[in-house]
């Protein structure tokens, strides 16, 4: 796996065999940040459910100001650490090895807001998404101009809203499907 654009374009970054991890495709993380643009400079990327941290280490690749990663498994989080020790990452990056709440939890009590959330938890744990988007909906890490990116199986749509998220954009790319959440205007915290 490779890290597709930016300052560390072409770098590989390690991935764990044998464990139930689906890092997200290459062509579907090329997609995602094409749709991102420029909204990643300066940005406080959160990556839950983080494998490798392929995802927020695209976004530091990119231009975000900090990137937050959450990952539950013990030598999943260790794998996150070496990838970043690999690229010379340093206190841009932060790993938490928790549960997504956990995490997220934690960053609400040291008052971090960010700008864009990225989950993708195993599809199979269809439950997953319902309670870290609610959890998100209701939070104070995710700033009121924040943006949840949520991908999923295509086979398993998401809903429309979740807490005080609507969905805003949907993209359906081979099996996965890519679903973006903002605050509701009339419910902005």
């Amino acid at each position: 796996m490779r890290v597709i654009g930016g300052k560390y374009r072409r770098r590989t970054l390690r991935t764990l065999h044998g464990l139930a991890l689906r890092p997200t495709s290459d062509r579907l993380r090329e997609t995602l940040f094409d749709i991102l643009g420029a909204s990643v400079e300066g940005a406080r990327f959160v990556d839950i459910y983080a494998g490798s941290g392929a995802v927020g280490i695209e976004a530091l690749s990119r231009g975000a100001a900090e990137a937050v990663f959450i990952e539950n498994h013990r030598h999943g989080a260790n794998l996150i650490r070496q990838n970043l020790v690999a690229l010379n990452i340093g206190d841009e990056a932060t790993v938490f090895a928790a549960d997504a709440r956990a995490g997220l939890a934690r960053l609400a009590a040291r008052g971090f807001m960010a700008d864009i959330v990225f989950l993708d938890p195993p599809y199979e744990l269809v439950d997953e998404y319902d309670r870290t988007l609610r959890f998100l909906g209701g939070s104070p890490v995710l700033a009121s101009s924040g943006l949840v990116i949520a991908e999923h199986a295509r086979r398993h749509p998401l809903g429309e809203h979740f807490s005080q998220l609507a969905r805003v954009r949907l993209v359906e790319q081979g099996d996965a499907a890519l679903s973006f959440y903002r605050h509701t205007p009339q419910n902005r915290p």
